[in-house]
């Protein structure tokens, strides 16, 4: 028994003569009576009266007719839903990410990606680099973003890509003496009380602090620790110390804060999005469009490292 053979019985009950049904299926009426017969034969029951006032479904065929509506509803759907994933319209994606990455860019890739798949069911980890990387080699992870690209072990079976540049700028509460300047410079931070954040991350931004203030200075010895740039800022808008951190923090405002530059600039790791090379599901390549539309500075760079992938 073939999907057509449930279209032709569907379609001979709607019409309730042959010839109309041939002409709705678009085929010759001896044929439509031959299939039918067919499956009469393969059901083992007669599923249609024919009488001279028309041809009608008999007790077995009101039966069969009711599952075969629904296993042609199901047929349809079950096309829908393939080319849905197809298009990675479905499906899930797995993705961890430093919590610098909800300054910039995470949250316009992920408000853009959600309006555009509603359907796909995100798994959203917050985890240091070295944490994804390894989940993203093991196969736990679609997606990382770092600081830095992933280092170790299978680490060359990825493909990694900058999506953000950053630098350390300076916060501090708007009385403080250094507010309203442009920016402040390594001496005068140094006879600061600073605040600097000590998450998992932060060993390669705090060899960026050291390389900016010296490696034997005692400011950052004696910093203030926070646990992320949140804190900092909260921490620097309530006067303890001034506050050094990603450029991305500017996109935290807080009332009663100055952010400034600071001299001489000290870049700081980039961030990194990464996936396997050989990952091809609609979904992953779905979510690289959105991070195309999102940052188009990083479009062609992906475009170079997917070619001999591709």
């Amino acid at each position: 028994m073939e999907a057509r053979h449930l279209r032709y019985a569907v379609a001979l009950a709607e019409h309730g003569h042959f010839g109309r049904a041939a002409g709705e299926l678009g085929i010759a009426q001896p044929p439509l009576s031959k299939q039918i017969a067919d499956l009469e034969r393969e059901v083992g029951a007669r599923l249609f009266d024919r009488t001279r006032q028309g041809v009608f479904p008999t007790a077995a065929g009101e039966a069969f007719l009711a599952r075969a509506r629904r296993a042609l509803d199901e047929i349809a759907a079950a096309a829908v839903d393939a080319g849905r994933a197809a298009r990675g319209e479905t499906g899930r994606l797995r993705l961890g990410f430093v919590a610098s990455a909800l300054l910039d860019p995470l949250p316009g890739v992920l408000s853009r990606f959600g309006r555009d798949r509603p359907d796909v069911r995100l798994e959203l980890h917050e985890m240091a680099t070295g944490r994804s990387s390894t989940a993203l080699v093991a196969g736990e992870l679609d997606v990382a973003i770092t600081l830095g690209p992933p280092r170790g072990a299978g680490a060359e079976h990825l493909v990694s890509v900058p999506i953000g540049r950053d630098h350390v700028i300076a916060v501090m509460s708007t009385v403080h003496p250094y507010a309203g300047r442009p920016s402040v410079s390594v001496g005068q931070l140094r006879r600061q009380l600073l605040i600097v954040s000590a998450g998992e991350d932060e060993p390669a931004v705090v060899a960026g602090l050291r390389t900016l203030l010296g490696a034997d200075s005692s400011a950052l010895g004696g910093a203030a620790v926070a646990r992320d740039v949140h804190t900092i800022i909260g921490l620097a808008a309530s006067g303890v110390g001034v506050g050094l951190g990603p450029s991305r923090m500017r996109g935290v405002p807080r009332p009663g804060t100055w952010f400034c530059e600071v001299t001489p600039r000290t870049p700081l790791p980039d961030l990194v999005l990464s996936f396997g090379a050989r990952d091809n599901s609609p979904v992953l390549r779905a979510f690289l469009d959105t991070i195309r539309e999102n940052c188009p500075d990083v479009g062609a760079a992906l475009d170079h490292r997917l070619r001999p992938h591709t």
